[in-house]
């Protein structure tokens, strides 16, 4: 990234402000504000996370921020409530609370002197989570928002369940959460008060995992938040971002097929990061991108239009290109996805074998589904097809639920979860081709247990057999006619299902094949079902739908994105970097295998450490993940997670430690944790929990449907 020394505009940086709420509890926000913004009035930019806007961010926070204020914004980072120097308690993500103290704080900052009154949100995951939510509030002075990776769906696509499957991530970002919330205020900012506030909220740290758990299908606690209820109720215009290789980039299409506001999406290939930090690369210049956007809607004198920009701009990956390259090139859409009739391929079983093979109907006809698309009422499973029962060490290869772009958190080679998958092969492509959008599959099936769910991978095969995942999906089979409700599965009976697999763009070059891999297990991204399920794909009524997309015109006259740039960062000083990694190892003699994910943490468990020169407060961060299981149990199932967090000023040192564990019977999980909570030798709190969550369709929570 290019840094940027000099502005159009001085800037001044206020360290720490306090907005105002309705009920009297006050927001913490750093500010970075033109200096001459008092006499010469600019509209404002707010990011509105619970991650430290003092310790945890900051990094980040100033490059983004310092340039949109040299370039005429006063630009604002606030903590939530409860988070980071904020008043309060951090109860649970997107409360009405939240959104009505986004509400306040947009009314607060458009009144200041320094402001015209126009105001837009920006944020990333969390952030672009509530600036949409916010905006479905329409405070009069927001004029436009820019959400990168968030979603309109809080159910659908987020860190908890994806096709009705609960998650890991959901234990994972759960103890962070629980963590973020147990750190205290920095009494350089508070003052006496901090050790009370702090004790406030270690008392009522909630069990965040557990939360969510209580709510296994789409129900209105997940409605609540998620946009696409009504998405006519967003009043201002969004530009949503998005990359291939984050969890949400299904949001994009969704948000650009639903709000009736002008919009626009972006999709590149990077994980879960600002654009103008995107990796993988390549990176572009997403400041200069938003900079735009802002002085089209927040500026009443502005003269720039839309910039010939078309409703959708996606990276296409070059054919054959890894991941983590940056060959390829952007393309054009002007529909949320492409339109055309997808390119349609039978799953078909033959003499044993699994083979894709052209619909009978042709390539450009979508087959009609079958007239009994629902369970049928008796049990009959027909000599051709094909059964499977897959290892619960299958999905080892799946990487990272959500990537960043680091090295070892991308999927890896797939041979070995093809090996535990029912597998489906195409013959070698006479023609390379492009897809764009949401691949489908159909799948005619039958499971010989109560509690089952599917995992279907897309592949591209090279010809020396090297298998890519280009894209996968997940459907719990009890929530087969909607995450919002159980349908019993009935052993033995053949359905017909549909699971959407995550939007993607890849290019097939020629004479790679595509392979459909279906398995009953992806451990450790997904918490296994109770029993091991034996999976059977009938002879005929499958098949694989995908989003073929030609080349236009339009790709080729695209305007060229800039190159990253930003302000300096602040100055830090490394003071250790036990580093990042992950492992995998069995025990042959228990037949347990162990999936560990060390998150800035040595295996010693030593956390990376730095210091914030500016403000002279030295930080800790690391996280321990810990997953195992038995190739043949199920019920083994083991995640433990900890989280370290640590803040260190003179004789000040506070270290927070929260611990949480995992496991389930054939009826229930069992959620264990624990919070430890110090100021230098002294415990100042110490918290467990214990408790018991019924399995979605265990015999306690029968099903609805």
């Amino acid at each position: 990234m290019r840094i940027v020394e000099s502005f159009p505009r001085p800037v001044r940086v206020v360290e720490n402000l306090w907005i105002p709420m309705r009920d009297g509890a006050r927001l913490a926000a750093r500010l970075w504000l033109p200096a001459d913004a008092e006499e010469r009035p600019v509209p404002a930019l707010l990011e509105y996370i619970p991650y430290r806007k003092r310790d945890g961010t900051r990094e980040r926070d100033e490059p983004i921020h310092h340039y949109f204020a040299g370039h005429g914004y006063a630009s604002l980072r606030i903590d939530l409530r409860g988070a980071g120097d904020s008043d309060g308690i951090l109860h649970d993500e997107y409360l009405p609370q939240e959104q009505d103290d986004g509400v306040d704080a947009i009314a607060w900052v458009a009144s200041q002197p320094w402001c015209t009154g126009a105001v837009g949100m920006l944020g990333k995951s969390w952030g672009g989570f509530n600036a949409l939510q916010i905006a479905a509030r329409r405070p009069p002075a927001l004029r436009a928002v820019v959400s990168v990776c968030s979603t309109d769906d809080r159910y659908a696509d987020d860190a908890h369940y994806m096709g009705g499957c609960l998650l890991n991530e959901n234990l994972v970002w759960g103890t962070l959460l629980m963590g973020l919330g147990a750190q205290p205020p920095d009494p350089e900012l508070v003052g006496a008060r901090w050790r009370a506030d702090w004790e406030a909220r270690l008392a009522a740290v909630p069990l965040h995992p557990a939360t969510w758990m209580e709510h296994p299908r789409r129900d209105d606690y997940w409605k609540h938040g998620s946009i696409c209820e009504d998405f006519d109720a967003v009043g201002c215009p969004v530009l949503a971002v998005g990359g291939w290789a984050d969890a949400y980039t299904n949001a994009v299409p969704r948000l650009l097929a639903g709000l009736s506001v002008p919009r626009h999406g972006l999709i590149g290939p990077w994980g879960h990061v600002y654009p103008h930090a995107g990796t993988p690369g390549p990176a572009i210049g997403f400041l200069q991108e938003a900079l735009g956007w802002w002085d089209r809607w927040l500026r009443d004198d502005a003269t720039t239009d839309d910039l010939g920009d078309p409703l959708l701009r996606a990276w296409m990956p070059a054919p054959g290109a890894d991941a983590d390259e940056a060959d390829g090139r952007w393309v054009a859409e002007d529909t949320p996805f492409p339109t055309t009739t997808p390119h349609v391929l039978d799953l078909r079983v033959d003499g044993g074998r699994g083979l894709l093979v052209e619909h009978a109907d042709g390539a450009g006809a979508a087959a009609t589904p079958p007239a009994d698309s629902r369970t049928q009422t008796s049990a009959h499973v027909p000599s051709e097809a094909l059964s499977h029962r897959s290892p619960q060490t299958t999905g080892l290869a799946a990487g990272a639920w959500c990537r960043f772009g680091h090295d070892d958190d991308a999927p890896a080679e797939q041979s070995a979860d093809d090996a535990g998958s029912l597998c489906f092969d195409g013959a070698p492509l006479a023609e390379g081709f492009e897809m764009l959008g949401a691949p489908r599959v159909v799948l005619r099936l039958a499971v010989d247990r109560p509690a089952a769910f599917v995992a279907v991978r897309l592949c591209d095969v090279a010809p020396d057999g090297t298998s890519r995942r280009v894209t996968y999906g997940l459907l719990d089979l009890a929530a087969r006619e909607g995450l919002d409700r159980d349908v019993p599965v009935v052993p033995g009976v053949p359905m017909t299902v549909e699971v959407a697999l995550n939007d993607a763009a890849h290019a097939f070059p020629p004479g790679h094949r595509l392979r459909v891999s279906v398995s009953t297990t992806y451990w450790p991204l997904v918490w296994p079902s109770p029993e091991p399920v034996t999976l059977t794909i009938l002879g005929t009524g499958s098949r694989l739908e995908l989003p073929v997309r030609a080349p236009r015109a339009a790709d080729d006259a695209l305007r060229p994105f800039g190159r990253p740039e930003g302000a300096s960062p602040p100055e830090q000083t490394e003071l250790r970097d036990p580093g990042s990694g992950r492992s995998v190892t069995r025990d042959d003699a228990t037949g347990e295998t162990r999936y560990v994910v060390r998150t800035a943490r040595d295996e010693q468990g030593r956390v990376a450490r730095w210091r914030e020169d500016d403000i002279g407060l030295q930080v800790g961060q690391g996280i321990l993940e810990t997953f195992t299981i038995r190739d043949d149990d199920p019920l083994s199932a083991r995640a433990e997670v900890e989280q370290v967090s640590e803040l260190h000023r003179g004789d000040w040192r506070v270290r927070v430690v929260v611990r949480t564990r995992l496991t389930a019977d054939r009826d229930a999980f069992r959620l264990e944790a624990s919070l430890d909570a110090r100021l230098g030798d002294e415990r100042v709190a110490a918290r467990e929990w214990d408790v018991r969550i019924p399995r979605c369709s265990s015999p306690a929570h029968p099903p609805s449907g």
